[in-house]
């Protein structure tokens, strides 16, 4: 085993997390710094897999990366519209 890589039983650690009545988590501080991030994340993307919510950090760029997100997900110029005419009509 190298010696950068600690045994999976130390890497692992069981945090809790509790959701308040408006639907919000405070991430606990050491799962923040298991990231190894200098600063801690703003935005999270989330995904629903097999009965579990994952979170991801998400860097938060130009429009350049609002682009490739929207081609990654499939979403046209014309759903953008769509969705656009939809919410002026429903305030």
């Amino acid at each position: 085993m190298p010696l950068h890589r600690a045994p999976y039983f130390l890497t692992f650690c069981l945090m809790l997390a509790k959701l308040t009545a408006k639907n919000q988590i405070t991430l606990p501080k050491r799962a923040l710094e298991a990231l190894g991030a200098v600063s801690a994340p703003a935005y999270f993307e989330v995904e629903v897999r097999d009965g579990r919510i994952l979170l991801t950090p998400a860097k938060i760029g130009g429009a350049d990366a609002v682009r490739r997100k929207l081609a990654e997900l499939d979403i046209t110029e014309a759903d953008i519209d769509a969705a656009v005419a939809w919410a002026r009509k429903h305030p």
